[in-house]
């Protein structure tokens, strides 16, 4: 036990000083939204590019890894949607919204620094840039498209796919990754300066990120939504983590026992950082924040037991 608490106590640990210190004042919650752009405009980017540009194509392109975590993920997805809508007679955009929450999980700014600790850099750099290719170009596409079905343009649900796709082009995540690959491709050897400026910039990534995590939890609140956080919860906590076994298992097996365990853990991170900013448009921001707020502290307990289990299961971690 003492293994598993010494990879996610660093994690949460930063996370609760990012809440401490923002709630004490050392820093305003709007400083948050600062520091999550440093990272997801520069820090990230410079990861993903290192990790991509240092290994051959072939060690970095898995299309099992990437055909399991988007069937699992649809899987979820679909069944979530399909149950609020038949059995909980919920609108699509709420319906949408909360299998946002079940089946989007925060890769970069939780999910790389677990990675990170339990498999080590190469690994956790080449499944974040895979889960960013899923979530990024299929997930959220999907999700924000049936969200959007309620309004009365015909066509608009397409326009929203559409303007998704344009911003991924400007997207500086996926410009890292393309980047990144083209490197690696035709084998370019960085020059030590570029190589170096770009590293310090990646080493700045997880602290951050996990920080930024813990200041932006500072005011959430429950607001009377316990039922639908609870509800969330579990479908990311857990069923997310048991689709994407269930797909592994028996769909589609991955052959490398290290994206196994990457892409089970990330099954089990929290939801996304943005999930608040993307379910505001239709109004749901409460219900995302309220549901971020109680995913990130019950992911330490979540997360923590998942490690535990794969510690003591053969053939996941040694």
């Amino acid at each position: 036990m003492l293994d598993i608490l010494a990879i996610t106590g660093p994690i949460y640990l930063c996370i609760a000083l990012g809440y401490l210190a923002t709630r004490g004042g050392l820093f305003d919650r709007a400083d948050m939204r600062v520091f999550g752009k440093f990272v997801i405009n520069l820090a990230l980017p410079a990861l993903l590019f290192n990790a991509l540009s240092q290994r051959s194509v072939g060690e970095i392109f898995n299309g099992r890894y990437l055909a399991a975590y988007a069937l699992g993920s649809l899987i979820l997805l679909g069944g979530a949607v399909l149950w609020y809508r038949k059995v909980a007679h919920e609108g699509m955009a709420r319906s949408a919204i909360l299998a946002m929450g079940m089946s989007c999980p925060n890769s970069g700014y939780v999910g790389y620094p677990v990675l990170l600790l339990t498999l080590g850099a190469p690994v956790a750099g080449v499944a974040l840039a895979l889960n960013m290719v899923v979530e990024n170009l299929l997930i959220i596409p999907i999700l924000l498209a049936l969200a959007d079905m309620e309004r009365h343009e015909a066509g608009h649900w397409r326009q929203v796919v559409l303007q998704t796709l344009q911003g991924l082009v400007r997207n500086p995540l996926i410009i890292a990754i393309v980047a990144g690959f083209l490197v690696s491709a035709l084998g370019v050897p960085m020059p030590s300066p570029v190589s170096r400026t770009v590293t310090l910039f990646a080493q700045a990534s997880s602290a951050l990120s996990l920080f930024v995590i813990g200041g932006s939890l500072v005011g959430l609140q429950l607001q009377g939504l316990r039922t639908a956080v609870a509800q969330i919860g579990v479908g990311k906590l857990v069923l997310h983590p048991l689709c994407l076994l269930a797909v592994m298992t028996w769909l589609v097996p991955i052959g490398d026992p290290q994206l196994k365990v990457a892409l089970l853990l990330t099954g089990a991170m929290p939801m996304m950082g943005i999930y608040t900013i993307l379910a505001q448009r239709h109004g749901h921001e409460g219900l995302a924040s309220a549901a971020l707020l109680v995913g990130t502290m019950a992911s330490f307990f979540t997360l923590s037991g998942l490690l535990w289990l794969l510690r003591h299961s053969a053939g996941w971690l040694g």
